[in-house]
């Protein structure tokens, strides 16, 4: 593809976002799996179901676009699943893998609001209020989970990691 045009920008950074929700949808459900801690747990299995309708109201904003939904293989989510397995391939503790889960998905998150915050004014350049306002909400939902991650590993018993 070549992005020439604001119309060719937007649809790519939407393709990208696309590709990298359905990659988390599978990334969150590995984290609810693979993380002992039930709060935590929770957390990425009600964060998974946000995922879903985030991908709903990315579909709807293709809509409003003009273009059927499609993705883009989105190279930042990939390294980051990439870099994720890699570490638990060294097979960490409990308490160190569910820290690991927690940073894992707290760097997703940045990477996803930096991704909704660069289409939305795009969106709106483009005349399309309605899907600003969608992709507004799932920025919303992104940084209130990013927000729920920092308070789960504020309160996390970092003694419970050994030093050495």
């Amino acid at each position: 593809m070549t992005v020439d045009t604001i119309q060719d920008l937007f649809e790519h950074g939407l393709e990208d976002i696309y590709h990298a929700e359905h990659q988390l949808l599978d990334a969150l459900a590995d984290l609810q799996e693979h993380t002992e801690r039930e709060e935590i747990a929770q957390a990425f299995s009600e964060h998974r179901e946000e995922t879903r309708g985030q991908i709903q109201r990315l579909e709807e904003v293709f809509e409003i676009f003009g273009e059927p939904p499609e993705k883009e293989e989105c190279e930042g989510i990939e390294g980051l699943i990439q870099e994720y397995e890699e570490f638990t391939s060294e097979d960490p503790s409990q308490d160190v893998l569910d820290y690991h889960n927690m940073a894992a998905a707290e760097k997703t998150e940045h990477y996803e609001i930096a991704a909704y915050g660069n289409l939305i004014p795009l969106a709106d350049q483009l005349g399309m209020d309605e899907g600003a306002d969608l992709l507004e909400e799932n920025l919303r939902e992104e940084q209130d989970a990013l927000e729920e991650l920092k308070e789960l590993t504020e309160e996390f018993e970092i003694d419970a990691i050994p030093a050495e």
